[in-house]
């Protein structure tokens, strides 16, 4: 009897958790027409534009307007904003109004572009969610309300925080791993509520529904026809539309003859997919890749064929209607249901098959992901910089509306590149190509933006900037170059900058005249260079001139280059890897106030490093090895743009090694040179380590800066940088989520593919650690990164790939990257108390360095009219755990109240009005996590009054638990 009581008590358990749909009532089919249109991938955005994209957002437009149960959602915003800007009418704009006011077209994601979910950072994610939802309100009174993140290679735990602090009511993911979709499906577990912060848990948790095994494409097969399903429009052309309208594979049209077997086959699909969710309801994605570009020709075929479905509705047990995501989701929230909570886990990495591990794009194109972050750090610091000149200085030189169309301009690249075959890498060469291009032209007229911010005079007399025009007689005068250095973060700073210079000595004065610590030394990288380095102190959002002095011959000893040091390579025998019978025999010490660093003489490897706080030492070596792939398909699983299929482990890239230490007074830098064979005139791989010595001073002095040079790389070879110590961290890894949150990341086995299926997304950070110490590293960009053995971090730096598989040939995305790269890393050694109050600060600090920009090139010096002044303006400075995310003027004009700005947009008059310069958009982030560190994690108040003097158009959000001020 107690057995039996317990049966039905879990039974009645179970209905009330999983819900039963009655047999008696029709599945409820909701049909949601779309088109996938990427942002890029093989083709580029004027070719997509020309071929497809501007006659889906016509036709479509067109076709809703003629029956009122027609839907269509609209997902990446800038293929639509250039519809809108460059191909729309004025018909058609007013037709689209009114479609978004019934809720028949339907914004959904409403960002740029629809964004990667594991090589993004946090901050980019958010400025192309920014631009897009600023033109939908602006021009429309919408905010959208769900995602549609169907295409992105893996789903980050970051994303539904994201998506839910942007009020989204649900959030929609496709591609996860096929063997947990697999049971996902059979346990009717593809819908869940998601916490995707472990600190804010319930407060931003977000309905998720994950897509069935079809993904978000309408079924292609039809057992009647060789044409694919229910694609009544065909396949598009490139490079032009056909002039007849007959595309590609168009689908048999729904006729007398073929309604009823269109219909039975549709009616199966419903039915199998209604088998793996717990109520009656079915989401039926209709659309694809680059769909409706025909709408009419798609709505005169489905149209009949619902009809027919509907009318036989008792026989096939379904019901058919066109929705939206919002009338979905109102359905299952209707349903009253209590869903399982899923944690902060994400879905990451992702695999299609057993051999197929999705994580090769984790490193692909190392060019375009750094840039792509460069570009991001500079529109950061131009947008700042331009808003409190705006706030300081209203009637200054510097043109609004010139400035803001600079700022627009790599706002849309920076948000353009975040697409899901953008910054991951996966795209064709001519768009890889086209992204670069994209980015550093408008990364150039940032830059003449900085510029004349920095030089225009607006408070100041433009003397104080740049001197007299005139030049001092005499011949024996020394050359002088201006810098300007900006700080972009609101924080106090004391860093070293390099920068490159012509000649063997110089002297630096900041804008107080007064000499600056320094120290120059030949190139890493040419023989006709020097590197200068520069000790700076900025303070928050403040930038300083500094003047260099140069002189065409060394100057040591000399008063005049007494705070400048000389430094001097001591080199190294070459060492060949067959000679390593023994080692640690001979071990050169480079210490500064944190470690003391042991090179070992016999390999001219790094051996260990002691962190002298307390006194503890981990082994340590770096050293190059490489994946060796596939090239051809018969051969074995093969290695692309996307995924990484090894042939087996990885193998020593190199047989020899040369070493140069070139000790100094700012900092002291070890270069490594690694040869692929031990006569190689050229070294295939570097490292150049950077220990900061300045004793006593508030340089960061745990801080080891790393940068690694490799390339051109052989074909179908993956290259890590392997660093193998003492830490007993049993093969665990931790990584960052998009620079938001650190993950956990065990090692597992598995039947197949378990070395690519171990490694993971290195946005910002990653570290092992034991009991008694962590190893931390934090990026420029994106990396692949892996633990395969105990003590080990490997990161994919590098990839060069070529295969036969037909698909790939067909659309050029063999990854046949034949670049140089040189990516940075900064690496720490601490316990785990120490390094938890640093890592998350040092990764912003790394992603926000100093900008440098020299405004002259050397010359004589200037005749000073009168004695230069100091420039400094007032330094805002942020609590440690709080980091400036945004401070931005975005040109939006609409009014603040809602109804009168609906009313606006509806009454048919012009809103092309000027941009609003007042209103300014303002986000600070709490950067640790609840429980983090026992000080630090804590909230923070502060004085926005610090920053800003003008309205605000600013709402609070927790990250973290903490406050976010957007």
């Amino acid at each position: 009897m107690r057995f039996l009581l317990s049966a039905i008590v879990y039974i009645l358990y179970y209905f009330y958790l999983y819900g039963v749909a009655s047999e008696n009532e029709p599945i409820q089919t909701f049909v949601i027409p779309h088109s996938h249109m990427d942002v890029g991938w093989v083709y580029t955005i004027q070719e997509s534009m020309h071929a497809y994209a501007a006659n889906v957002y016509t036709s479509v437009t067109e076709e809703l307007s003629k029956a009122k149960d027609r839907r269509f959602i609209a997902v990446e915003q800038e293929f639509f904003r250039l519809w809108w800007d460059t191909v729309a009418s004025d018909s058609h704009k007013r037709q689209v109004r009114q479609l978004v006011k019934e809720g028949r077209l339907e914004f959904i994601i409403g960002g740029q572009v629809m964004h990667d979910e594991a090589v993004t950072d946090l901050e980019d994610e958010i400025l192309q969610m920014t631009e897009g939802h600023g033109f939908l309100y602006e021009t429309f009174g919408v905010r959208p309300q769900f995602s549609w993140h169907v295409d992105p290679f893996g789903a980050s735990a970051t994303t539904p925080v994201l998506f839910a602090l942007a009020g989204f009511n649900a959030h929609l993911i496709s591609r996860i791993d096929y063997d947990l979709k697999d049971t996902m499906q059979t346990k009717k577990k593809l819908q869940f509520v998601w916490r995707g912060s472990p600190s804010l848990k319930e407060r931003q948790q977000i309905f998720t529904h994950t897509m069935d095994q079809f993904s978000y494409c309408t079924p292609s097969y039809l057992p009647f026809s060789k044409s694919s399903g229910f694609y009544w429009n065909g396949v598009a052309l490139f490079p032009d539309p056909p002039k007849d309208g007959v595309y590609p594979n168009m689908s048999l049209p729904v006729t007398k003859e073929t309604v009823h077997a269109y219909a039975k086959t549709m009616v199966e699909n419903i039915k199998q997919r209604a088998a793996w969710f717990r109520t009656n309801h079915v989401l039926w994605p209709w659309g694809c890749d680059k769909q409706f570009y025909n709408s009419s020709v798609q709505f005169n075929n489905m149209d009949p064929l619902i009809n027919y479905i509907n009318r036989n509705s008792k026989e096939f047990g379904v019901t058919v209607q066109y929705a939206t995501l919002s009338e979905y989701f109102q359905a299952i929230h209707q349903s009253n249901l209590v869903w399982e909570v899923r944690g902060s886990e994400d879905f990451l990495p992702y695999s299609t098959e057993p051999y197929q591990a999705w994580t090769g794009f984790y490193a692909s194109r190392n060019v375009l992901k750094g840039v792509a972050r460069q570009a991001s750090s500079q529109l950061h610091a131009a947008e700042v910089l331009f808003t409190r000149y705006r706030i300081s200085f209203p009637d200054g030189p510097v043109a609004k509306d010139w400035a803001l169309d600079k700022l627009r301009a790599l706002r849309w690249a920076v948000s353009e590149v975040q697409h899901h075959d953008g910054i991951t890498g996966t795209e064709s060469p001519k768009v890889g190509d086209m992204y670069l291009q994209h980015l550093t032209q408008a990364m150039m007229g940032v830059k003449e933006l900085l510029a004349a911010i920095f030089l225009l005079p607006h408070n100041l007399d433009i003397s104080n900037i740049l001197g007299s025009h005139y030049h001092r007689k005499g011949v024996h005068q020394a050359l002088e170059q201006h810098v300007i250095i900006y700080n972009p973060l609101a924080w106090n700073i004391t860093t070293i900058i390099n920068t490159t210079v012509a000649f063997p000595a110089a002297v630096v004065f900041d804008d107080d005249g007064q000499p600056v610590p320094a120290q120059i030394q030949r190139s890493a990288l040419s023989n006709v260079t020097y590197d200068l380095f520069i000790m700076v102190n900025l303070g928050g959002l403040q930038h300083r001139k500094y003047v260099i002095k140069f002189f065409q011959k060394p100057c040591s000893g000399r008063s005049k280059c007494a705070w400048t040091y000389e430094a001097k390579a001591v080199v190294f025998e070459r060492r060949r890897v067959r000679d390593w019978t023994k080692t640690g025999r001979r071990l050169l010490p480079v210490l500064n106030e944190c470690y003391k660093l042991m090179f070992d003489q016999d390999t001219n490897l790094l051996h260990s490093i002691t962190y002298l706080h307390e006194k503890r030492r981990v082994k340590m070596t770096q050293d190059f090895w490489e994946y060796h792939a596939n090239g051809y398909v018969d051969a074995g699983p093969i290695s692309d743009n996307y995924i990484f299929s090894t042939k087996g482990l990885a193998e020593r890239a190199y047989k020899a090694v040369e070493m140069e230490i070139i000790p100094g007074k700012i900092v002291t830098e070890i270069r490594q040179y690694f040869y692929r064979e031990e006569s190689d005139k050229d070294y295939a791989f570097s490292i150049t380590t950077r220990v900061p010595e300045c004793l006593g001073s508030k340089v960061q002095c745990h801080r080891l800066e790393q940068t690694y040079t490799l390339g051109p790389l052989p074909i179908n070879t993956e290259v890590i940088l392997r660093i193998s110590s003492s830490v007993k961290n049993n093969r665990t890894l931790y990584t960052d989520n998009n620079g938001y949150q650190m993950m956990k990341r065990p090692y597992t086995t598995f039947a197949n593919n378990t070395v690519a299926r171990n490694y993971f997304p290195m946005v910002r950070a990653a570290y092992i650690e034991d009991e008694l110490s962590r190893l931390v590293l934090v990026s420029d960009r994106a990396h692949g990164v892996s633990s395969q053995a105990s003590g080990q971090l490997g990161v994919m730096l590098h990839r060069r790939l070529w295969n036969n598989l037909p698909w790939n040939l067909g659309y050029n995305l063999t990854l046949n990257d034949s670049s140089v790269v040189q990516p940075t890393l900064w690496m720490m050694v601490g316990s785990k108390s120490a390094t938890s109050k640093l890592y998350q600060r040092e990764a912003i600090e790394l992603q926000h360095r100093p900008v440098v920009m020299p405004i002259d090139q050397p010359q004589k010096p200037w005749m000073e009219k009168e004695p230069r002044g100091s420039s400094h303006e007032r330094s805002v400075e942020l609590p440690p755990n709080l980091h400036l995310l945004s401070l931005s003027i975005p040109g939006w004009n609409y009014s603040s109240d809602h109804n009168v700005h609906l009313s606006d947009i509806h009454s048919g008059k012009d809103l092309h009005s000027e941009p609003d310069y007042d209103r300014v958009l303002l986000r600070i982030m709490h950067i640790f996590e609840e429980g983090e560190d026992p000080e630090l994690s804590k909230p923070v108040t502060i004085n926005l009054k610090v920053f800003i003097k003008i309205r605000l158009d600013s709402f609070i959000f927790n990250v973290r638990g903490k406050s976010c001020i957007k």
